[in-house]
């Protein structure tokens, strides 16, 4: 006999309108889940009424801690913990986008505890970056944005090592950040990644802000004459 999954917005119509599902409030227009475990900082286990699912929280992305060919990055165990004194064992709110799924089967999903996002909070500690800013999912990216600025302009968590934050991941060989200042206005970024590859950012672009600038430019024809080619973003 085949089992049907019942889709997640149908569930959501069911559970909001049973009143003896949990006695904590959660958020409007949210699905209430319990955290049974926090694989990593932004991989969760919950329960949905009765069933287990996976939820990856969107538009953030923390070091790694069990990745199966990377090894454990800077400030991917206090992103973990912090993931773990938060929401482990604790009532949340579960926000959905647009889409509901990613291509593994996990539900993407801004996490709420209590009037707080737990998204945002890994981006005020400096234990995330901004990543995998892909249509329809882009609800808060703006707001986000924000709250990264200040993070890095604080110098705090992966913000406090020098070209830590890469436009693919995290470089596990940076040093604490020393980043050039700008005397000259000069605002487009040159940055060499984990691959070697040189890349520049414009004020404009998705990457900019997160970017540690390793050379300066004042155009675009500047930095490509140094061999540096423009930011995919």
């Amino acid at each position: 006999m085949r089992t049907h999954v019942m889709p997640l917005f149908i569930l959501f119509i069911f559970l909001t309108a049973c009143t003896t599902i949990s006695s904590e409030p959660v958020k409007d227009n949210t699905i209430p889940a319990t955290v049974d475990r926090v694989v990593d900082g932004d991989t969760l286990k919950v329960q949905v009424e009765n069933r287990e699912e996976t939820v990856r929280l969107l538009l953030v992305d923390t070091p790694e801690t069990k990745h199966p060919t990377k090894p454990v990055q800077p400030f991917g165990p206090e992103a973990s913990q912090f993931a773990k004194d938060i929401l482990e064992g604790k009532e949340i709110g579960i926000e959905i986008d647009v889409s509901e799924r990613d291509k593994y089967g996990r539900l993407l999903a801004y996490v709420w505890i209590g009037d707080s996002m737990f998204n945002e909070m890994l981006l005020e500690e400096g234990l995330a970056r901004i990543a995998y800013i892909y249509q329809p999912n882009v609800k808060y990216v703006d707001h986000f944005q924000s709250i990264q600025r200040e993070a890095q302009e604080k110098g705090i968590g992966i913000w406090s090592l020098e070209n830590y934050v890469q436009e693919e991941g995290f470089n596990e060989s940076s040093k604490k950040k020393s980043e050039k200042p700008s005397s000259t206005g000069c605002d487009i970024k040159g940055n060499i990644n984990s691959k070697g590859e040189k890349i520049y950012h414009t004020p404009d672009g998705a990457y900019y802000d997160m970017t540690i600038a390793e050379e300066l430019f004042c155009s675009k024809a500047e930095a490509e004459a140094a061999g540096f080619r423009p930011s995919s973003r």
